[in-house]
């Protein structure tokens, strides 16, 4: 990004780029959910990376800084994880409402900080995180429809496994930004798990593409990964804890929003209820230092 461009966004209030990116990827979601006619959602996922991947190639040029086999390795896992968890979610939701399956996901960084802290605002944000994703699940969700119980278990627990990614993640991307570049390491790791996991879904993507769909791809692609990533490392370090943290918490709302505009998913009073009281526990459970490489890059 150039140096006029980012002088531009730097005059754009935080917030707003901020709601911007999250928006941007849970649009990209509803566009990826379109794909999953005539693209598996596993190829899908593989195809938003690697564009993500290309375009912050091009932005950030990691190439320029000296990796070592250490840092290289640690990178590469860092994708793996990254991109495995872009691929559980897109799995999820194939099977279940877009809402439903962000604010499951969520599970995963509410854990994360409360297992950094043991206050009686962690245990409460685990609690509501918790009730959070029963009221989903065992509330929310019709199991009474014929055929529909491996349907959802398999969304269920596709969105939990994006969760326990999304925790690795965070606990990896956190190690990462406390010695070298973020959005290097971004751009060097998600190059890496595409080329890695390649062989096993690339075929699909490809055997299937066509302007049209090749079109949806890269716009998945730029609107799930490259925009909301180029935003938040703006964005991020000019947000102070009480508003990233209140932000945050409106992401698993704000998908379930999109849902219900691009995809028609009306939310049942059980996801309502779980997918607030989701959000809840992620406002109480943000860590009260400023944020760092925290958004998932797939949701």
């Amino acid at each position: 990004m150039s140096t006029a461009r980012g002088g531009r966004l730097d005059r754009v209030p935080a917030p707003m780029l901020f709601l911007t990116a999250g928006i941007s990827q849970y649009i990209g979601a509803a566009l990826a959910v379109g794909l999953y006619t005539v693209i598996p959602a596993t190829s899908v996922a593989w195809a938003r990376g690697a564009v993500g991947a290309l375009v912050l190639l091009v932005l950030v040029r990691p190439w320029r800084l000296r990796w070592t086999r250490r840092q290289l390795a640690q990178t590469g896992l860092f994708g793996v994880v990254l991109l495995g968890m872009n691929i559980l979610f897109y799995v999820a939701i194939d099977h279940l409402p877009l809402g439903a399956a962000v604010a499951i996901e969520f599970a995963g960084p509410v854990a994360v900080a409360a297992i950094g802290g043991r206050t009686a605002r962690h245990r409460i944000a685990v609690a509501l995180a918790a009730a959070g994703v029963l009221a989903i699940s065992l509330v929310g969700l019709d199991w009474s429809v014929q055929g529909a119980t491996a349907e959802l278990a398999l969304g269920l627990a596709a969105a939990l496994g994006a969760g326990v990614l999304w925790a690795g993640y965070m606990v990896i991307g956190g190690r990462i930004v406390q010695r070298r570049s973020g959005v290097a390491s971004l751009a060097m790791g998600l190059t890496m798990a595409s080329l890695l996991y390649a062989p096993l879904l690339a075929a699909d993507a490809v055997t299937e593409l066509t302007w049209p769909i090749g079109l949806v791809v890269v716009l998945v692609g730029l609107l799930s990964t490259a925009l909301p990533y180029t935003l938040d490392q703006i964005t991020l370090k000019r947000l102070g804890t009480a508003t990233f943290a209140l932000l945050n918490a409106l992401l698993p709302v704000s998908a379930a929003v999109i849902g219900v505009i691009a995809l028609r998913q009306i939310p049942t009073w059980g996801e309502v209820a779980g997918t607030l009281a989701v959000s809840a526990a992620v406002w109480i459970s943000a860590p009260r230092k400023r944020p760092g490489l925290q958004r998932a890059a797939g949701e």
